[in-house]
């Protein structure tokens, strides 16, 4: 199995589509591979998609997604699990283990909020008085 986390800095990039790299790991016979970094260049959003199938990623750790990416990776095939936060390694290891922490309000439903806006922060798609859109 192959495993991509958002990252930045080795933690949980909270962000997909702007996600500057994937943490790649696999893992074969119980053992554990990697990490691997793969740059995610001037690539965002819809292209991510294709970068993670061009990999043959079957896991997506992250902090928050939007529905239109949540859909594309469901194209090619890739389990999505949002909601992650801290160390990539650390949450690579708990996805394996079945005690991986994610929050329900993974889903970014915005992209109106300011250019410091952090997906994964406060909530982003829950029900907190933002007047959140799909995208």
């Amino acid at each position: 199995m192959i495993i991509a986390v958002t990252s930045e800095n080795g933690e949980v990039f909270q962000h997909f589509g702007h996600t500057p790299e994937f943490t790649i790991y696999e893992t074969k016979d119980g053992e554990l591979f990697g990490p691997r970094i793969v740059s995610t260049g001037e690539n965002g959003h819809g292209a991510l998609a294709g970068i993670l199938d061009s990999l043959g990623v079957d896991v997506l750790i992250c902090g928050g997604i939007g529905g239109g990416a949540q859909m594309a990776l469901d194209e090619v095939g890739v389990k999505i699990v949002g909601g992650a936060s801290g160390n990539v390694g650390e949450a690579v290891k708990g996805f394996i283990a079945g005690t991986l922490q994610t929050r329900d309000d993974f889903r970014c439903r915005h992209h109106e909020h300011d250019a410091n806006h952090r997906c994964g922060e406060h909530g982003c798609g829950s029900p907190d008085g933002h007047p959140h859109q799909d995208q």
